[in-house]
Order: C-alpha cells, then sequence, then structure tokens
C-alpha cells in the first residue's frame, strides 16, 4: 500500500490536476460568496465537467469546489450577515459585528486562514486514517462487501432526519429505481415497461443535477436578498499576533470538526456551532463573543473546514457519505469507474492516493486564490441573483444533456427536478434515495455472488465460514438506532436553541 501512495503522490504532481484544482477553488469561493447560492448547487451543476477528465483531474476540481464554497459561504456572512451556505451560520455571529466596528479585512482573513489550517491538518488526518481502514477493508470478500453495503444503506437512513420511516421510503425508492433495466446477473429486463430507453438503466446524472440542484434553485428564487448596504472592505490587515493568539482555538475547533466529519450525517453545520461554542465557553473573555470578537469567527471557520478532508475517510473505504455533497462526490467516483468500497484500494490504489495527495496540495492553492480575490469575491455579493438563475439553469441542462446527448436525460432532469422540489416541500431527504439507487446495483451483485458461495444456506454460511460478515450484520441495527437517536438528539437541540 506505501508503494501506492508513492505512485499517487507522483502522479498528482500534474499541471493539468493543479490547473483544474484552482479552477474548483475559484468556482466554489464564487459560488460560496453569493447569498442563497450553495456548495451543494455548484456540485451539482459542475458535476458533469469531471466526466470529461480523468479521475487526477476532475475529481480534485470536485474536491476545490467543496473546498472553496465552504470557506466562500463566510464572505458574505461577515459583510451582509447571510451565510452564504449553511456552514458560514455561526461565522455571523461575530463577523458582521466585525464589519460593524470597521474590522472587515481583519475578519475575511481571519476566516482564510483560519479555514486553511482547518482544512490542511484535517487533510493529513484523513491520509492517515485512510492507510489502516483501506488495509481492512481489503480482506473482505463478496459476503462482507454485502453485508458493509447493507450496512451503510441503514446508516444513511438513519442519519437522513429526525425521521426515520421517511428515510426509508426515500431509500426503497432509489433500491427500485437501480433495478430498472437489464439484470446484472441474468440479464433480463425489469421495470423498463416496455420503454427502449430504460433498457440501460435511469441515468445518474440527471438525477443528480434534478434532485440537487432543482431544489436549491427554486429555494434562491423565492428568496430575497437586500445587499445594498454592502461597503467596501475596510479595516487593518489581521496581523501574526492576533493569529496567535487565537492558535489554540483553531487548533480545537479542527479537531472538533476532525472528529464531526468522520461520522455521517453531521456536517459543517454542526462542527461550526461545536467549534463557536467550545470556544466561547474556553474563553476568558466570553462576554465578548457575538460583539466582534475575532476568536468567534477562527473558531467557527476552522471547525466547518476541518470537516471536508475526513468525510473522505467512510465514503472510499466504505461506499458511506457523509452529507449531500459527498454524495454526489460518491456520484462522481462511481461514473469515472472508481466504486468507493473495499475494493477501490486493491484495483485503484495509487489513484486514490493521488487524489487524496491533490486534495492536500489545493490548501496551498486555496490560500494564494483566497488571499488574493477576497476583494473580488467581496464585490460579487452584490450582484443580484435574477441574473445569475437563468445561468445557472442553462448548466444544468447543458450539463445533463452533453455526457450521454440523449434527449430522454433532458426528460429525467425535469422529472427528477420536480420530484426533488415536492420531496423538500415535504421535508423528504433526498439523500436516501440517491445512495439507494447508486449503492443497489453492487449490492445486488454481491448479495447474488454470497448466496452462490452458501448454497442457498445464507445463516449456516455466515456462521460456519464468514464470521465478519455475521459480525457485521449483527452490529448493523445497533448503530442505526445509535445514529438515528444521535441525529434526534442534534434536531432537538437545534429546536430548542430557536425556540
Amino acid at each position: 500500500m506505501f508503494e501506492q501512495f508513492a505512485d499517487g503522490f507522483f502522479m498528482a504532481l500534474r499541471v493539468d490536476t493543479f490547473v483544474m484544482m484552482s479552477a474548483g477553488l475559484f468556482f466554489g469561493m464564487l459560488v460560496g460568496s453569493l447569498p442563497g447560492f450553495t456548495t451543494l448547487m455548484a456540485m451539482a451543476i459542475l458535476l458533469p465537467v469531471s466526466f470529461f477528465l480523468e479521475p487526477i483531474v476532475g475529481i480534485p476540481f470536485l474536491l476545490g469546489i467543496y473546498k472553496g464554497g465552504i470557506f466562500g459561504g463566510s464572505i458574505p456572512a461577515i459583510l451582509v450577515s447571510m451565510p452564504g451556505t449553511g456552514a458560514a451560520v455561526a461565522t455571523t455571529f461575530d463577523g458582521h459585528a466585525m464589519t460593524k466596528n470597521g474590522q472587515s479585512r481583519k475578519a475575511l482573513d481571519m476566516a482564510l486562514f483560519a479555514s486553511i489550517f482547518g482544512d490542511f491538518s484535517s487533510d493529513l488526518f484523513t491520509i492517515l486514517m485512510i492507510f489502516p481502514i483501506a488495509f481492512l477493508v481489503m480482506q473482505f470478500g463478496p459476503p462482507e462487501l454485502a453485508a458493509i453495503l447493507f450496512m451503510s444503506l441503514v446508516i444513511i437512513a438513519a442519519t437522513s432526519g429526525s425521521n426515520p420511516l421517511k428515510g426509508l421510503i426515500m431509500m426503497t425508492l432509489g433500491l427500485w429505481l437501480s433495478f430498472v433495466g437489464t439484470d446484472p446477473l441474468g440479464g433480463v429486463e425489469r421495470f423498463t415497461f416496455g420503454l427502449f430507453e430504460l433498457k440501460s438503466g435511469v441515468p445518474l446524472l440527471p438525477m443528480l443535477i434534478g434532485v440537487f440542484a432543482f431544489p436549491e434553485i427554486v429555494s434562491v428564487i423565492g428568496r430575497k436578498f437586500d445587499t445594498r448596504n454592502v461597503t467596501k472592505i475596510v479595516g487593518e490587515r489581521l496581523k501574526f499576533a492576533e493569529f496567535k493568539r487565537c492558535f489554540r482555538t483553531i487548533c480545537r475547533s479542527t479537531i472538533i470538526g476532525t472528529g464531526i466529519g468522520i461520522i455521517p450525517g453531521l456536517g459543517q453545520v454542526v462542527a461550526a456551532m461545536m467549534g463557536y461554542t467550545a470556544a466561547k465557553n474556553a474563553s476568558k473573555n466570553p462576554e465578548k463573543f457575538g460583539k466582534g470578537e475575532v476568536e468567534g469567527v477562527a473558531a467557527a471557520e476552522a471547525a466547518n473546514n476541518a470537516v471536508n478532508g475526513p468525510t473522505l475517510v467512510p465514503l472510499l473505504t466504505l461506499g458511506i457519505p457523509g452529507d449531500n455533497i459527498t454524495a454526489i462526490l460518491l456520484g462522481a467516483f462511481v461514473a469515472q469507474g472508481l466504486r468507493p468500497g473495499p475494493q477501490l484500494f486493491e484495483d485503484q490504489g495509487s489513484i486514490v492516493f493521488a487524489i487524496l495527495t491533490a486534495m492536500v496540495f489545493a490548501n496551498l492553492l486555496f490560500l494564494v486564490i483566497g488571499y488574493l480575490a477576497i476583494p473580488f469575491f467581496a464585490r460579487i455579493v452584490t450582484i443580484k441573483n435574477s441574473m445569475l438563475i437563468p445561468a445557472v439553469i442553462m448548466f444544468a441542462f447543458a450539463g445533463s444533456y452533453v455526457f450521454r446527448s440523449d434527449p430522454v436525460d433532458l426528460l429525467m432532469l425535469v422529472g427528477f427536478g420536480a420530484f426533488g422540489v415536492i420531496a423538500r416541500a415535504a421535508k423528504f431527504e433526498v439523500m436516501p434515495m440517491v445512495m439507494g439507487f447508486i449503492l443497489g446495483a453492487p449490492l445486488e451483485y454481491a448479495f447474488g455472488q454470497t448466496m452462490a458461495m452458501s448454497e442457498g444456506n445464507l445463516i449456516g454460511f455466515a456462521v460456519m465460514e464468514r464470521q465478519g460478515m455475521l459480525a457485521i450484520l449483527v452490529a448493523t441495527p445497533l448503530i442505526g438506532y445509535y445514529l438515528w437517536r444521535r441525529m434526534a438528539s442534534v434536531a432537538n437541540r437545534k429546536v430548542a436553541g430557536s425556540a
């Protein structure tokens, strides 16, 4: 495995990889700095670009959007108290107060440096964490793989919201959609309803763009943002002594964000709030928080960006995405022929480590682009949504069409887009459906292989020969129940906090 890492390290040192990562960071910051336009929308709309690139170029491009988008949300949060992303909600507490105090430049600098430190540190942890987990999962065969995939679906359903029944309904729908087309084992057509266009199955790209991007577009259309009070960036730059004073807080928030990133379903919002609360509780002057304390900005931004790297640990090793953004990343890996899971490191280990190495190098580009372009992104805040929405819709349709050049994909896009809007209005999470669709085919294939190996006696086979599979199956309901209770507790705290 260390040979694969060495090969991957040198594979990542490509000019086109760095160019596309830079482009991803720029577009991510651009979208994140627009109030109402989320990182999720940027990932979904620009996903098709990665399909026309090599994996070592296309995936880092998406990771750049991921990193840049999470930080970009801090710009409107600081300047106009409108978080560009949910991850920047905690940044508004002190960031906008600093703007009112004439310290917007200092707040933006702290947000940038804290974000980069948290992101870089968690990326290094991710690579170190990947090694032992990847070595363990490489020992798995079809029975263990089937059990892991089943556990992944249970975990995703349990962490998709406070209502597990809705998660299970959406998961079942996704599994059913994965069965549309030709049976991979028997070659029999299923659920095609006589339509030739469905023989090859439901296309992944129109589904991803439809259910993730369209609800975001509708949400932006329904909001009104007043950016008339945006002023130019003023005040002194951040001094090294101020960064040094906040360094302990940044390290604490980085640890918090890294830990939360490993757990599916929590994400940047929870990390930022926990990092901010921990910093306030540990401060000698907690009364300053909320009134323009630069340490508050550092705590929130280090925590939410530290989530980015560790979300790839369960994604790459077990195929479990931590949130909607990593669900899109999973779709990108699958479309590139890199199906996350036990076989990924055995078959494509060098490429995976090349992507992870590129992710670490991206932080250097992050520093340069962010530092130079903050004034530009600050002006972007004032652009009206009415000028941007038509372009976003155009990119959505163009991206869905160019991949297969099939007009049917446009109908699929509209259908899944309408479904995504209705699902959001009814408070149904779409991620369980997407994950059921993506994981359905490999689960069916692995389960078919397991049944052939067990000759129909699955229980006896698990007890006598595959104790690892049995242990995973026994642990699955316990883990699912624990995570569901944890998510319900987090939801209750949010409700109590807003009351």
